[in-house]
């Protein structure tokens, strides 16, 4: 058996397993350390990855929900466009109107949410979607009627026109009645004839006798004819003026003595009013007997006869101043 005396030698054997051992431990802490290291490079990889998945979600949920709203202004636009219509209009789409309401506060509920999930903005975009398809039906309707209420309008301006044409033709037509009334009026005058005035001599005993003596004259027995082809059957007042020697007008209170309106002479006194009972086209007889109480004066005696506001005849008769024995 051979033994070496060499120490050097025998420090180097025992040192290499040492060393050995050493590197391997080091080998195994290196290789742990970068599985280590592997494994959080690939957990970070993996965060930031679900990191940026949720951050591409939410960016996608917020720019749909603000597409969503977008869409529910235009919505809100168009219905804005329909406050100007008028009272009849809105009054037709009451109905509608409170439909609309309800969506619009449905919708806005869910754009308010400041979580809202996809489910609630698919949600809103259905009702979006159902709160167009109303408006446009709204919209046709609000077409219709405006053309519907143009038509009107035009048919308005042609009644109107109408209208004031037949305005016109009324009053022309009520102008041509009145001339025409007028003139029949004017033309159914009555024509007073044989006017005679017959001075009477009224005895004690009733018997009358004719005289144109003034003294003995206390009676004018007046009577005239009057007729008119076209004058109509009823009741007519003649209105008779006595006037004296002085021109002066002759009141009797039994005869209802007063004043009537002329047409073209004006108010005037009557002595008498006589009523008259006409027959269509048939001549009339009046006759009436005027005492004014006392015996009559000497001079002219004027009858004027008027009916209808104009005079229609007139007489004159004198009474004497008489003889000595007469």
């Amino acid at each position: 058996m051979s033994i070496s005396n060499n120490p050097t030698e025998s420090y180097y054997e025992d040192q290499s397993p040492k060393r050995n051992g050493k590197n391997t431990a080091i080998i195994i802490l290196a290789i742990a350390f970068l599985g280590s290291l592997g494994y959080l490079m690939f957990d970070a990889s993996s965060h930031r990855a679900v990191v940026t998945g949720n951050e591409t979600k939410i960016s996608q949920v917020t720019d749909e929900k603000g597409a969503i709203q977008k869409s529910f202004d235009e919505s809100l636009v168009r219905l804005d466009s329909m406050t100007s219509l008028s009272n009849g209009l809105q009054s037709k789409l009451a109905n509608n109107n409170a439909e609309i309401a309800k969506r619009k506060a449905a919708i806005r509920s869910i754009l308010n949410k400041s979580n809202a999930t996809a489910a609630d903005l698919a949600k809103a975009k259905e009702m979006i979607a159902s709160l167009n398809t109303k408006i446009t039906g709204m919209e046709q309707q609000i077409a219709q009627l405006t053309t519907d209420n143009q038509g009107l309008t035009q048919d308005k301006v042609v009644l109107t026109q109408d209208n004031s044409k037949l305005t016109d033709d009324i009053t022309s037509t009520t102008t041509i009645n009145q001339g025409l009334e007028k003139k029949v009026d004017i033309a159914s005058t009555l024509n007073a004839t044989n006017i005679a005035i017959t001075p009477v001599d009224v005895k004690k005993d009733g018997r009358e006798k004719m005289t144109s003596t003034a003294k003995r004259v206390n009676k004018l027995i007046i009577s005239f004819d009057v007729n008119n082809r076209i004058a109509q059957s009823g009741s007519t007042d003649i209105y008779v003026c006595v006037m004296g020697p002085g021109g002066k007008n002759m009141e009797v209170q039994s005869l209802g003595s007063g004043t009537f309106t002329t047409r073209e002479e004006g108010d005037k006194p009557f002595t008498a009013k006589v009523p008259v009972q006409l027959d269509s086209a048939k001549e009339k007889k009046v006759e009436f007997g005027f005492m004014p109480g006392g015996n009559f004066q000497q001079g002219n005696y004027t009858i004027q006869i008027y009916q209808n506001g104009f005079k229609i005849g007139e007489a004159t008769r004198e009474l004497k101043k008489g003889g000595l024995f007469s």
